[in-house]
């Protein structure tokens, strides 16, 4: 370990002030070198939970009277700040949570971007004029936030998911507060500093670090009146049914299985590039990482024999080192979930085709080899549940129709991506594919920066996050009736 990387000392910031909460800690080393202790944070109480949802309750009728544009203009400063400290806030980011350098620079622009537009939702907010049943009435209708929000954070694009939830309730009208996941405290305290430097008034942000004490009060409390989640299916079904209890709002993102069809007449080197990207960008923790590259029979072979060379080519090692394709993987606890899945997977009667262990010679991280597993059948764990991690299944089908039955025969439906060169096949995919977000010989993925991000059946629920659908969420509707007469 470097003598001279600082350890971070992060406190919440509730109430228009930056506090610790006692004795107890959140100590978080880096993934890529278990050595190097990257930040100490708060591990918050339920009390402290309370006070910023109180804070933030004292503060929503001042913010909500500051003029839509008003707002948006601060969270266009905020783009601006993040945009001078790019580079700064991608290094915290690969140092924190694993990912390599490119891939945290994409993240901020992404972040970047997604603020830009959601500054824009501030000239945006209108309702309708419509026209009346009846003579002499003049109807119209009109967008106001619903109140205090909680957003609740994933540790795997700490920066990004954070700003798409905090720009929009903002510029909506509504305080946050923000908790992060308790494995990237540090870059979560720099996203909330880069919103106070723009000058954001104080007391509508507040960041409450912590682990399931404080989740649990965000979501039981009256005053709360959405919930924007994103995190693993089982925890966002639990915050849904615990705010249903008392009809608070939820917008939830959750798992993916996500699928990638190549069929007979695809151009397979693309196909296998794309594949590499989606499977094992991120090591392959995200919820819209392909796991199930599902390839028609008469290809089969060839795309497997081209993407196993693929793989075996991979560099994985820090994510600072400007060489390295694949960081390690976040954490202990996924390491051991990864090493399990491929493990039982092999029981099964599956084939590890490549990877399957970790590498030797890295260094002092949770590495795992990018992965590729051959023989899977679509009833087996591994073709069925979310691994988060650099483990690829490859399943062979018949034909489009037999590949679009294991596509949709899991709980998700995040994205899917198909490779083809015959576009009424691609159109027959789009049409029965069951997914929230499509894409035709190109890396299956999210979106773009403007595009509703959200998937189908276990994967989302609620108003889409990103795009305008989002406004959705953070606002309610009145419908206004003028009698002229």
């Amino acid at each position: 370990m470097e003598a001279h990387r600082e350890i971070i000392r992060c406190r919440n910031f509730i109430a228009g002030k930056w506090e610790s909460d006692g004795e107890r800690e959140i100590r978080r080393v880096n993934p890529a070198d278990t050595r190097d202790l990257v930040a100490i944070a708060p591990d918050s109480s339920a009390a402290t939970a309370r006070r910023a949802i109180e804070g933030a309750s004292r503060a929503a009728d001042g913010w909500r009277r500051m003029i839509p544009p008003e707002r948006g203009k601060l969270i266009l400063r905020a783009a601006q700040r993040l945009e001078a400290a790019r580079e700064e806030v991608a290094r915290l980011l690969t140092r924190e949570e694993g990912k390599i350098i490119s891939e945290s620079r994409a993240e901020v622009t992404r972040a970047i971007d997604i603020m830009e537009y959601a500054a824009g939702m501030g000239r945006r907010l209108g309702g309708q004029t419509l026209p009346a049943e009846v003579p002499g009435v003049f109807c119209y209708t009109v967008r106001q936030p619903i109140g205090p929000v909680a957003a609740i954070s994933p540790w795997n694009f700490p920066v990004a998911i954070p700003c798409w939830k905090i720009a929009p309730a903002l510029v909506c009208g509504n305080p946050v507060i923000f908790k992060p996941s308790p494995l990237t405290p540090a870059t979560a305290a720099r996203v909330v500093e880069i919103f106070l430097e723009a000058g954001l008034p104080p007391e509508v942000l507040s960041l409450v670090h912590g682990g399931s004490e404080v989740g649990t009060e965000l979501v039981n409390h009256p005053l709360i009146a959405g919930i924007s989640f994103t995190g693993s299916t089982k925890v966002g079904m639990t915050i849904h049914a615990a705010a249903a209890r008392r009809l608070a709002k939820t917008q939830l993102e959750m798992g993916g299985k996500n699928p990638q069809v190549v069929l007979r007449d695809a151009d397979l080197k693309s196909a296998v590039a794309c594949c590499i990207t989606a499977a094992f960008g991120s090591t392959g923790q995200r919820c819209t990482a392909t796991s199930r590259a599902i390839v028609e029979a008469g290809v089969a072979e060839e795309f497997t024999g081209m993407l196993v060379e693929r793989t075996r080519a991979i560099r994985v090692g820090p994510g600072d080192r400007p060489d390295v394709e694949m960081g390690p993987l976040v954490d202990e606890v996924r390491l051991r979930d990864v090493r399990g899945f491929v493990a039982r997977a092999a029981e099964q009667g599956a084939r590890v085709l490549t990877g399957g262990a970790e590498p030797q010679g890295v260094g002092t991280g949770y590495y795992y080899e990018p992965t590729v597993v051959g023989g899977v059948r679509p009833g087996d764990e591994l073709a069925r549940e979310e691994v988060f991690g650099p483990v690829l299944s490859v399943i062979e089908a018949p034909d489009l129709e037999g590949a679009l039955r294991v596509a949709n025969g899991v709980e998700y439906g995040l994205c899917a991506a198909i490779f083809t060169r015959d576009i009424s096949r691609a159109f027959a995919f789009i049409d029965r594919i069951e997914a929230g977000m499509i894409h035709v010989n190109r890396p299956g993925l999210g979106g773009f920066s403007h595009f509703p991000f959200g998937g189908l059946k276990h994967s989302s629920y609620g108003a889409r996050e990103v795009g305008e659908d989002t406004v959705n969420f953070y606002t309610d509707i009145k419908s206004v009736y003028i009698n002229q007469a």
